[in-house]
């Protein structure tokens, strides 16, 4: 299982996030924007960070710019309500700036579960057959 920072300003998502992650063992950080964020990594090293798109103070897209820069190896899974498939979207611009997945919100806490597992553990279906 992994380190996990939620980084969401909305508390009813990080909690969502939390207790569903927290089932799976995984050990919950949470950060309310993109400032938080980088002290968080800096205190906790996460293998994994969900990072919302839109958010105040400094939002997604420049916390992922940012953490390409200092992380370029940290694993990424954007989230946002703009839409997954919207052309041009938050998600789409999300992964062009360095996210290695993203989800739509609200979010299906399974898909959640199943991205997680994936970024983590990438050989996992390979090795499952």
């Amino acid at each position: 299982m992994g380190v996990i920072l939620i980084v969401d300003d909305e508390a009813e998502v990080r909690a969502s996030i939390d207790a569903c992650l927290r089932r799976d063992g995984h050990v919950l950080i949470h950060a309310e924007n993109g400032r938080q964020c980088e002290a968080a990594i800096a205190r906790h090293n996460p293998d994994l960070v969900i990072l919302d798109v839109v958010m105040p103070e400094q939002d997604g897209l420049e916390t992922i710019r940012a953490l390409r820069r200092t992380r370029p190896n940290l694993k990424i899974l954007a989230v946002s309500g703009g839409g997954e498939h919207q052309f041009g979207g938050s998600l789409h611009f999300a992964r062009e700036f360095g996210a290695h997945a993203g989800l739509a919100k609200p979010l299906d806490l399974e898909r959640l579960r199943a991205a997680v597992r994936s970024l983590l553990e990438p050989g996992r279906q390979d090795r499952a057959g």
